[in-house]
C-alpha cells in the first residue's frame, strides 16, 4: 500500500499593500495637521512711531591736563515697538539692540538704555521725557497670541543729520529660545511692520 506524502498547511500570505497604504495616509494626515497648526513666524513686529532727540554738549576746560574745549553730539531715538507672539509657545524678551548704517558706510551698534538709567537720563535732558512712554522691558514674557508694546530708547553718538541721511537703521529683538528677530526703523516716523520667520532661528 503506497504511503502518501505528508502535507503541511501553508499559512495564507498576508497582503501587505493595504497596511502600507494606511500607514502613508496616516503619515500624510499628521504632516498636514502639523503644517496647519504650527505657525511659520515667531512674532509680528510693528514700529508704531519714532521720535529723535539730538543733544550737543560743550566741554570747557582751563587745564592743560584735560586739554582744549571740545563738544560731543549724541542722538536719542525713541521707538515704540509692538510684538505679537505668533508661536504656540510663550516668548521671552532678552535684549534690544540696534544697528545704524550711515551714509558713509559706517556701522554703529548700540544696546537699548536700561530701565534703571532712564530717570537719570530724563534728569540730564528734561526735554527728552515728554517724548518718552512706558518702556518695553527686558525679561518680558508674551503668551501665545498676545502682544506687548512699549518704548525702546536707543543712543547713537551722531548728529541728527547723520541719522536723517542714514542708509538704514535696524532694531534687533533678542529672544531667549528663538534667537534674534529684526525690523527696520522707518524714515519720517512711518509705521513699519515685519513678520519674523522661524527659519531665522539659531
Amino acid at each position: 500500500m503506497p504511503v502518501s506524502e505528508p502535507k503541511f498547511t501553508q499559512p495564507a500570505r498576508r497582503n501587505l499593500l493595504a497596511p502600507v497604504l494606511v500607514a502613508f495616509v496616516i503619515l500624510g494626515i499628521a504632516i498636514a495637521l502639523m503644517l496647519r497648526y504650527t505657525p511659520h513666524t515667531i512674532a509680528d513686529l510693528t514700529i508704531l512711531r519714532t521720535a529723535v532727540y539730538p543733544t550737543h554738549t560743550a566741554y570747557k576746560s582751563d587745564t592743560i591736563v584735560v586739554g582744549r574745549d571740545h563738544a560731543q553730539d549724541d542722538l536719542y531715538v525713541l521707538t515704540t515697538l509692538r510684538i505679537e507672539d505668533r508661536l504656540n509657545l510663550p516668548i521671552f524678551l532678552k535684549d534690544f539692540t540696534a544697528t545704524l548704517l550711515t551714509a558713509d558706510g559706517e556701522k554703529l551698534t548700540t544696546s537699548a538704555v536700561e530701565k534703571q538709567d532712564l530717570d537719570n537720563l530724563y534728569t540730564t535732558f528734561p526735554a527728552l521725557k515728554p517724548l518718552a512712554s512706558t518702556p518695553l522691558l527686558r525679561e518680558t514674557l508674551i503668551d501665545p497670541g498676545h502682544t506687548a508694546e512699549g518704548m525702546v530708547l536707543l543712543h547713537f553718538p551722531v548728529t541728527q543729520d547723520v541719522w536723517n541721511r542714514r542708509r538704514s537703521a535696524t532694531l534687533h529683538v533678542d529672544l531667549y529660545h528663538q534667537g534674534p528677530i529684526s525690523i527696520t526703523i522707518p524714515q519720517n516716523n512711518q509705521v513699519s511692520s515685519s513678520k519674523s520667520s522661524t527659519t531665522e532661528e539659531e
